[in-house]
């Protein structure tokens, strides 16, 4: 998933792990540490992290599919995790969300803070966010665009 904070990626990765994908995710991992506030301090980023690629690697290994429900605001952040997946012989595909910047603020803005993905998340960070997102391009790799 690939997509700013509020373009919907929560949504759609549920559906995914509905239909079968184990879904991993940020936002989940922290929830389950008690984490209620966004950004993530550096230190609990990388132990989340670190958590996640070991988690990633012993599905694929298993066989599984899986959706990683990121942000991955970053061409380089991208490009980290498909390295963590070229020994595998895996291609990762890109589902890109591109919501427009009202609707992601304003979907941030109504956020319950009742589950994960559901973060208290201030109108400027949730701002800069969307505006520092690096839209991802097919030369990266398949990237599909989904509309929600």
């Amino acid at each position: 998933m690939c997509g700013p904070a509020g373009s919907g990626k929560s949504t759609v990765a549920r559906r995914m792990e509905a239909d079968g994908f184990v879904r991993l995710s940020f936002d989940q991992e922290a929830w389950e540490r008690g984490i209620r506030h966004m950004p993530l301090t550096d230190d609990a980023n990388r132990e989340i992290e670190i958590q996640l690629r070991r988690r990633l690697v012993d599905l694929v290994e298993g066989g599984h599919e899986v959706v990683l429900d990121f942000s991955f605001w970053s061409r380089a952040m991208r490009e980290e995790w498909r390295q963590v997946l070229e020994p595998f012989g895996v291609v990762p595909e890109t589902i890109y969300l591109p919501t427009d910047r009202a609707t992601c603020l304003r979907r941030v803005e109504a956020r319950g803070r009742t589950h994960d993905g559901d973060f208290d998340l201030d109108a400027a960070t949730a701002a800069t966010y969307f505006d520092h997102f690096e839209t991802p391009d097919p030369d990266e790799g398949p990237v599909i665009v989904l509309e929600v």
